[in-house]
């Protein structure tokens, strides 16, 4: 009887695991991005469509802006819980809209068409939260506090709907500039499908741009916001880059020379330079880059060179081989940053990796990392390891989008998922009922919010299905968002 070394088994092991990770790495990524879109219409609020797919959910919020007689039913839930906050949400719809803008070409046309019905459902909602500019502007319905306190499905909730509105002259300006660059991108997205529509978007974006700069400051300084934006929401890295970044949307949406004046005048004031590795909800530096580096890569516009620059220079941070990188990464591969939601910067920066290999491609153009060049097919190969690592590749073998793969998040951090729907159990569900019963609950969730992506693993690799580890088992909107670019692109070349 012949024995195996120790040395030639783990040979064989380490084969076997590699073959099957290859293996594995052939997804389905049109079927994870019809579910990526899907997600959306489990996040919604107001009046349902008849064409609702996800039938478990139901009408929520009909009343919603009734305390400050305004109608502001409609929107999305950011994440598992009931509020709207209006910062994420903007953000989640630009990010939808940038994603048609560079993708929709890729996407099969019901996906697309899905796709423009998501930021339709956000663009509606904004378009409220703008329609008493100049004097006001909303920026959130739901006191976080009661709302967090209780775990009640969005059909049955009787918390405080409170309506957290910014009279003039008081700032709001990452919340009215970042709707400012939703609206604007919105009005990109439809403008060959809807012209009517992108002009009123267009003027919405225009006005809400208007207050940003007109009254320069934080929402979350307000005394009457903070306590409801706070700590969930707050600006962190200041409104600058948003001013930015709004101004950059409507210098793409409209081509008007007083956005590109604005943006030369004041990049190097608002710190367009500083802090360059970031991209999300609060931090638009990175993005800023990217925007606008299509202008200088297609020669057009060469006075924001400075910006292509800097672009480089965060592309190089993505790259592991080069001597400039600082992103971390788990030993599984996938990007880590501290904080919560980790997939949020999986997604965003993939998405970045994506539109500026495209970009490259179109300017026969590679960037220089000092001991490596990198190019644009090594940009979509850095960005196809994170969405596989997403979608199962990973050390726990499992898909963090729920309703992916085999093998995914059953208990996930998300009321109206946990809870059971109206259909199964019309009897109101308690604030602290909903707790007990059900956020307690040993068992997988009772509804599929099919397309969700987790916050995912820790830096470890590791992570743990339960309701209580939010910041591993919750969804966001803005997770997804960037992700329906990204696998669009990727559906299309597989």
């Amino acid at each position: 009887m012949k024995f195996v070394s120790v040395r030639a088994l783990v040979y064989i092991l380490t084969m076997i695991q590699l073959a099957m990770l290859v293996f594995s790495s052939h997804h389905d990524y049109k079927d994870a991005l019809s579910k990526s879109i899907l997600f959306f219409e489990g996040q919604r609020s107001g009046p349902l469509p008849e064409d609702q797919r996800m039938r478990w959910r139901g009408d929520s919020g009909l009343e919603d802006g009734k305390m400050a007689g305004v109608d502001l039913s409609g929107g999305y839930h950011d994440a598992g819980d009931n509020v709207k906050f209006h910062f994420p949400m903007a953000f989640t719809t630009t990010m939808l809209a940038w994603s048609v803008i560079e993708f929709g070409t890729l996407m099969p046309s019901n996906e697309l068409k899905n796709a423009l019905v998501a930021i339709k459902w956000g663009a509606d909602y904004l378009l409220k939260t703008t329609s008493h500019l100049p004097h006001k502007i909303h920026v959130q319905v739901g006191d976080p506090i009661s709302d967090h306190d209780c775990w009640e499905r969005p059909e049955g909730m009787d918390t405080v709907r409170m309506v957290y509105t910014v009279d003039a002259p008081s700032p709001a300006s990452e919340v009215a500039a970042e709707t400012a660059a939703a609206l604007a991108a919105s009005s990109m997205a439809f403008a060959s499908s809807d012209h009517e529509y992108s002009a009123r978007l267009l003027k919405s974006a225009i006005a809400a741009f208007q207050y940003a700069d007109n009254y320069r400051g934080a929402y979350s300084d307000d005394p009457k916001i903070v306590t409801g934006a706070c700590p969930f929401y707050c600006d962190v890295s200041g409104y600058q880059d948003e001013l930015l970044w709004g101004a950059a949307w409507l210098w793409r949406a409209t081509q008007d020379e007083q956005y590109l004046d604005y943006i030369e005048e004041n990049g190097q004031k608002f710190g367009a330079f500083t802090n360059i590795y970031e991209f999300g909800w609060d931090n638009k530096h990175a993005g800023l880059l990217i925007l606008l580096t299509k202008e200088v890569s297609e020669g057009s516009l060469p006075s924001l060179q400075k910006y292509n620059d800097f672009a480089n220079c965060f592309m190089c941070s993505l790259v592991p081989q080069s001597s400039s990188s600082h992103i971390k990464r788990s030993p599984g591969g996938l990007i880590y940053k501290p904080g919560g939601s980790n997939m949020q910067h999986v997604t965003s920066l993939s998405f970045l990796m994506l539109v500026y290999a495209n970009h490259l491609t179109k300017a026969n153009q590679t960037i220089d990392c000092g001991n490596v060049h990198a190019g644009p097919d090594k940009l979509r190969r850095l960005a196809r390891k994170q969405v596989d690592y997403a979608l199962g590749d990973n050390p726990m073998g499992m898909s963090y989008m729920v309703g992916y793969g085999l093998k995914f998040p059953q208990k996930i951090h998300h009321r109206g998922s946990s809870t059971p729907s109206l259909k199964d159990h019309p009897e109101f569900i308690g604030c602290q009922e909903g707790y007990t019963s059900y956020f307690d609950s040993p068992m997988p969730n009772l509804n599929l919010l099919v397309g969700a992506v987790v916050g995912g693993p820790g830096v470890d690799d590791l992570y743990d299905d339960s309701r209580v580890a939010f910041v591993q088992s919750e969804p966001t909107t803005y997770i997804n968002a960037p992700f329906v670019g990204v696998l669009a692109y990727f559906a299309a070349n597989p």
